[in-house]
């Protein structure tokens, strides 16, 4: 199975301002910026922001109306539709856990810097996430100076050359992942890695045919559009060929929440009838959608973009048995806690994995990591990539993972996720 490197996802989260005075609460994609004198009777029940001694820079640069001036003349059109607010919030300056706006205003980011969408790994000093325990780690120094001396000593050069960053990150990325997932191939984004993971596969079965599943996200790209189960990523053109989504079951939905583990259910002890039903959906799949043999299966171990979607616990073990492929990139570098790569709580060992964002901490980097097999089969051609794994971005990548190892990353993620887990079944049992 084919495992592309994890976001999280968008569960609710809340975060504040300056004096409680605004509120930032982030559901699902749908997100709104509340003023507490918006209310004719302000609630009394949203906490007062922790204090903050860091002082941000006073924003001195263009006016908020020459911005959105500019983003509607001269910006992708499509970021005026995701901007979520009416009245968009401006990020000038972060520290640690913390965002200013142009105006000063101060936000507890519990999102990873949202318009970052889960990239951040380790403490930022310009950015933030919401993996941080106290704000005086600062794993970001690492990185920053890892970044800084690499840029002074070599910026640019390509893997048609030697040069010791290169190999020394790809050794230490590869020792993160079990045996036989040990050749790296360096990209720069989530989609491109995701694009060279259908090829190799293509190229290693000899098959044509790729299965997803409903709600996934894979990227952006004219062929991982074909991944992407999300009608808001599709263009009305030809893309994705040979790709086939496995259709929503249509029963109980009992398995797709983020507090899974804690959902009652009249399941007896060690069975899931969920599961039961999902695999049987992606047998008949096989049975009448696809040719009996395929070149892949995608999945997350965790669904991001499709809404913090967790399978059954034994649901992609199963699928495993059917298929030899799978993906996650919002649940790698240790984001679960409880497992360093999301493929790992799933007790299966994927034949590709595929990763990005929290690979280099916003540093535009993303990867592939598969077998010497698959490997030796790609080489028969010429693979090349101009960016992919330059020295300054194996620099930082290497420190990411430096950083993770010495300040106990995951192990925040286990621990402030438990928490959070807790509280919103707590929050789900109240309300029942």
């Amino acid at each position: 199975m084919l495992d592309r490197a994890i976001h999280f996802v968008e569960v609710p989260l809340l975060s504040q301002s300056t004096d409680a005075n605004v509120a930032v609460f982030s559901i699902q994609k749908q997100s709104a910026l509340c003023q507490k004198s918006a209310f004719k009777h302000p609630p009394t029940d949203i906490p007062d922001m922790p204090s903050c001694n860091f002082k941000p820079e006073e924003y001195t640069g263009m006016s908020k109306e020459r911005i959105m001036e500019i983003r509607r003349q001269n910006c992708n059109p499509m970021i005026m539709k995701v901007t979520y607010y009416k009245k968009p919030v401006l990020i000038h300056q972060g520290y640690m856990q913390w965002l200013w706006d142009v105006d000063g205003r101060r936000y507890l980011d519990l999102f990873a810097v949202r318009a970052g969408f889960i990239i951040l790994t380790v403490p930022n000093k310009n950015n933030s996430s919401f993996l941080y325990r106290t704000p005086d780690i600062c794993g970001y120094r690492k990185v920053t100076a890892a970044a800084e001396q690499q840029l002074k000593r070599l910026w640019h050069t390509t893997n048609i050359y030697a040069y010791p960053t290169l190999h020394e990150y790809s050794e230490k990325l590869a020792s993160y992942l079990p045996d036989p997932l040990k050749v790296v191939y360096l990209t720069n984004s989530g989609s491109e890695a995701n694009d060279l993971a259908m090829l190799m596969a293509r190229l290693h079965t000899g098959n044509f045919d790729i299965i997803t599943l409903r709600g996934s996200y894979h990227g952006g790209s004219p062929q991982t559009m074909g991944l992407t189960s999300n009608a808001a990523y599709k263009y009305p053109i030809a893309n994705g060929l040979g790709c086939t989504t496995v259709r929503p079951w249509g029963g109980s939905h009992c398995r797709d929440s983020p507090v899974q583990t804690t959902r009652q259910c009249g399941c007896a002890q060690g069975h899931c009838m969920a599961n039961d039903q999902y695999i049987g959906q992606l047998k008949e799949t096989f049975a009448t959608s696809v040719p009996s043999r395929i070149a892949a299966f995608f999945g997350e171990p965790i669904q991001g973009v499709g809404g913090a979607v967790q399978y059954p616990k034994t649901y992609l073990k199963d699928a495993y048995k059917l298929v030899r492929e799978k993906g996650g990139v919002q649940t790698g570098f240790g984001r679960t806690g409880s497992h360093f790569w999301g493929f790992q709580g799933h007790d299966v060992i994927p034949d590709m994995v595929t990763m990005a964002k929290g690979i280099g901490n916003g540093f535009p980097m993303g990867a592939v990591v598969t077998t010497p097999e698959i490997a030796a089969t790609f080489a028969k051609g010429v693979h090349f990539n101009t960016f992919g794994g330059n020295p300054v971005a194996c620099a930082v990548g290497s420190s990411v993972l430096d950083v993770i190892k010495e300040d106990g990353t995951q192990q925040i993620s286990l621990d402030v996720g438990t928490y959070l887990m807790t509280e919103l079944a707590n929050s789900e049992t109240s309300m029942r």
